[in-house]
């Protein structure tokens, strides 16, 4: 019978959570430091860490693998990692071949009842099990779910606003609940969980969820340790398009000041890892997913590659006056 510590064939050899793997994974021809090895490693052990997996590294074979890879080592060195995933481009390929309208406005996918048909069959038919297949060769790892499974996610329409007036993006939602239960067994099962971006909603919708935003509501609701969010960028640009300079940290106050005038593809993301860090994620973090193993670095690195959003400095609160029963007492200077 296979269970979580199992041996089989594959990239990886296996380990219970917390066990360094005996050899190290390999990408090509280079090595790749396992993710035991590297800084904070023994800090992580036990917690959670939420990873959105998006964009070129989902339509790249080689970044699709080595992604799996690092989810798997995470898993290796004692976290508990929980993938979200999007699925942007196999969406829109397969709104091309039904010859249906692909159409964005304020960052998000409009979303016509016809579409949600086509983002329900492609997320959960399609790009959920290639993961879950990817994160499964390494051993009996990865299970897929959706929002809409056990009422994991709940969501309203969400509203968007361009040059200051409302538009209809239709069935796209804003998620409002998270029911962590079904996550958290798998979690405690040993298992990494997979989730699809699709919500429901208490009308009786069904919505598509910007998968940013969904890994966001999840890491907040899980206590995450923090968010890790891969793109098709280097991070948060400090002028763009004027400079390619990527703004390494900043704090929530910082980046809420920047979020009205961030591009619409950056936008989601922010705003995700915005929420994420003022829900009590201890840090959330963009960085570039068309880097080979850029995840490990995303987790671990103190200074490591893109973005990193912290939460406000705390203000230092005035010392409190001793009152007569606080100061010692005679019997206590004996």
């Amino acid at each position: 019978m296979s269970g979580p510590g199992t041996t089989r064939t594959g990239t990886l050899p296996h380990a219970r959570p917390g066990e360094t793997p005996a050899i190290k994974a390999t990408a090509a021809a280079d090595t790749v430091t396992t993710a035991a090895d590297l800084p904070w490693a023994e800090e992580l052990r036990g917690r959670t860490v939420v990873v959105k997996f998006g964009g070129n590294a989902m339509v790249d074979p080689a970044l699709h693998r080595t992604f799996a890879q690092d989810v798997v080592e995470l898993w290796h060195a004692g976290l508990r990692p929980v993938v979200v995933h999007g699925g942007g481009p196999q969406i829109s390929a397969m709104l091309d071949r039904l010859d249906l309208e692909v159409r964005f406005e304020a960052g998000l996918r409009v979303t016509t009842p016809e579409t949600m048909d086509v983002v329900r069959m492609v997320l959960t038919g399609q790009v959920q099990r290639e993961l879950v297949g990817a994160l499964n060769a390494h051993g009996p790892f990865a299970v897929g779910l959706s929002g809409e499974d056990a009422h994991t996610m709940t969501a309203v329409r969400r509203p968007a606003w361009v040059d200051g007036r409302p538009v209809d993006i239709g069935l796209v939602g804003e998620v409002v609940g998270v029911e962590t239960a079904a996550v958290r067994a798998l979690l405690e099962a040993g298992r990494i969980p997979v989730v699809s971006p699709v919500a429901r909603g208490e009308d009786g919708e069904v919505y598509n969820v910007n998968a940013d935003l969904a890994a966001s509501a999840l890491a907040v609701a899980l206590g995450a340790d923090r968010l890790v969010v891969l793109t098709d960028v280097e991070g948060l640009y400090a002028d763009w398009p004027r400079s390619t300079e990527v703004v390494a940290r900043l704090t929530a106050g910082e980046l809420d000041a920047l979020l009205p005038d961030l591009a619409s593809g950056m936008l989601p993301k922010m705003e995700g890892c915005l929420r994420a860090v003022r829900g009590g994620v201890r840090a959330a973090r963009v960085v570039d997913g068309r880097v080979p193993h850029a995840l490990l670095g995303g987790v671990f690195a103190t200074d490591g590659p893109g973005t990193t959003v912290v939460p406000d400095p705390e203000t230092p609160s005035a010392p409190v006056p001793a009152s007569p029963s606080d100061s010692p007492s005679e019997e206590d200077d004996a």
